[in-house]
């Protein structure tokens, strides 16, 4: 058995490179870097920094969901901004895709994002048992 699965999802943009959109491997679900690419047009969406913020977390979404899990299950995200001058609008978009016990995240400044994007998103989402003979850990 194949210990990962490309994940696709025909309402997310697809991928600019040779790599998968995302990867689910067991319980996890791994986005690669979401741009804020519009799907239909593959073309980023005009608007600055809290555009692009919400359509690349729209674009993990869409992924996550293809793997079975939702944002809620998310627990690791890293945040690539071309300025952190853009901080405080990316951050109060990504503030209302994780309400509740958001999850860990890194953000960083970088020197150039793909196709001139002003931020780029991964995440990590673990999915959760539905089997309830599954009991976790006590940490």
């Amino acid at each position: 058995m194949n210990p990962k699965k490309p994940v696709h999802s025909e309402r997310a943009p697809k991928a600019i490179g040779p790599y998968s959109p995302a990867i689910r491997s067991g319980d996890w679900i791994f986005t690669s870097g979401q741009l804020g690419l519009d799907p239909q047009t593959g073309e980023l969406a005009p608007g600055g920094t809290a555009v692009q913020t919400r359509r690349a977390l729209e674009n993990c979404a869409l992924l996550i969901e293809a793997g079975g899990a939702t944002m809620a299950d998310v627990v690791k995200t890293t945040v690539f901004l071309l300025s952190l001058d853009d901080f405080g609008q990316m951050n109060s978009v990504y503030a209302e895709f994780f309400i509740q016990d958001p999850p860990a995240r890194t953000t960083v400044q970088v020197a150039a994002l793909p196709k001139g994007a002003a931020v780029e998103i991964e995440c990590v989402a673990r999915l959760r048992s539905t089997d309830p003979s599954v009991s976790r850990r006590k940490q």
